[in-house]
């Protein structure tokens, strides 16, 4: 029961609205109580205990509320949580809580595949090239379930038999783009979907950037197979590159500014093909202390 009435503390202190939901991560995590942090902020606000009527928080009946998204498929999992993905965790973008649905695994090497929503042929096919290729060598592919390069990717992989995560930027009772709804269903079934947002939340300008950025936080390496500057492929690169994650470019794409400016930062690998990012697997396992807290 513990946990539970862990989950409903930071739930409610997240549904209260009155802090920012990254200072709510920090305190929780470094309190390491929901509840505590939860209790504090009634007193001082003279709301009183937790479980009394009136104007207070009815922890139990979240719990009950939580219980109830779960009966539905969706898991609920904390910043305070084992489970919750340990690369994830060690970024500065991480969300306090994720909703989970499918089958959750040991997902140690794990490359997002991402760009546009309208590919040339050519990056359609590079983008299916490397997602196959990394299912077939046992990488799940991680990418944002958009239309374009992320659909293709997400198709291929799971065309191989391997292992797709798709992390969206709507809640997990929503479909964006509509026609992906039935490769969300199928990716649920097979691999993972992963979502930050309340479980109604609709699409948004604001959703998408923070998508990109846990999609950076849980993988170890993205390939960006072709991007605008104003994209969120873009700045998942970007993301990534500040996490202290490798990033792959398409040769072919140097002709944008700001892949050349990435081309120059540590950690970013210029690819001709699929091959190029095969032979660097084995560098993306990171040693201990490898990886950035930013």
């Amino acid at each position: 029961m513990d946990r539970e009435l862990e989950r409903a503390a930071l739930v409610a202190l997240l549904r209260r609205g009155d802090r920012p939901w990254p200072d709510i991560t920090d305190q929780v995590e470094t309190v390491g109580s929901a509840r505590e942090i939860l209790e504090t902020s009634l007193d001082r606000s003279g709301q009183g205990a937790l479980f009394d009527t009136g104007p207070s928080v009815d922890l139990k009946g979240i719990a009950d509320e939580i219980a109830a998204w779960e009966r539905e498929g969706m898991r609920l999992v904390t910043i305070l949580d084992h489970d919750y993905p340990l690369y994830l965790r060690l970024v500065h973008q991480r969300p306090p809580f994720l909703f989970l649905r499918g089958t959750s695994a040991d997902d140690g090497l794990r490359v997002a595949v991402v760009g546009t929503r309208t590919p040339t042929p050519e990056g359609a096919a590079h983008a299916r090239a490397i997602a196959s290729g990394l299912a077939e060598r046992g990488v799940t592919v991680v990418s944002g379930l958009a239309a374009g390069i992320d659909t293709a990717a997400h198709h291929s992989a799971l065309a191989v038999g391997g292992r797709t995560v798709a992390v969206i930027g709507t809640g997990l009772r929503r479909a964006y783009p509509a026609q992906n709804a039935a490769l969300q269903a199928e990716i649920a079934a097979k691999g993972l979907v992963i979502s930050q947002f309340w479980p109604d939340a609709p699409p948004s300008k604001a959703s998408f950037p923070l998508r990109n950025a846990v999609m950076s936080g849980y993988s170890l390496a993205t390939v960006v197979i072709e991007a605008a500057y104003r994209s969120g492929a873009r700045m998942q690169a970007r993301l990534a590159l500040e996490h202290g994650r490798r990033v792959f470019l398409m040769r072919s794409r140097m002709t944008h500014e700001w892949a050349r400016e990435y081309a120059s930062r540590p950690n970013t690998t210029i690819i001709d093909g699929p091959e190029d990012v095969f032979g660097r697997l084995d560098s993306l396992v990171p040693t201990a202390g490898e990886l950035t807290w930013i």
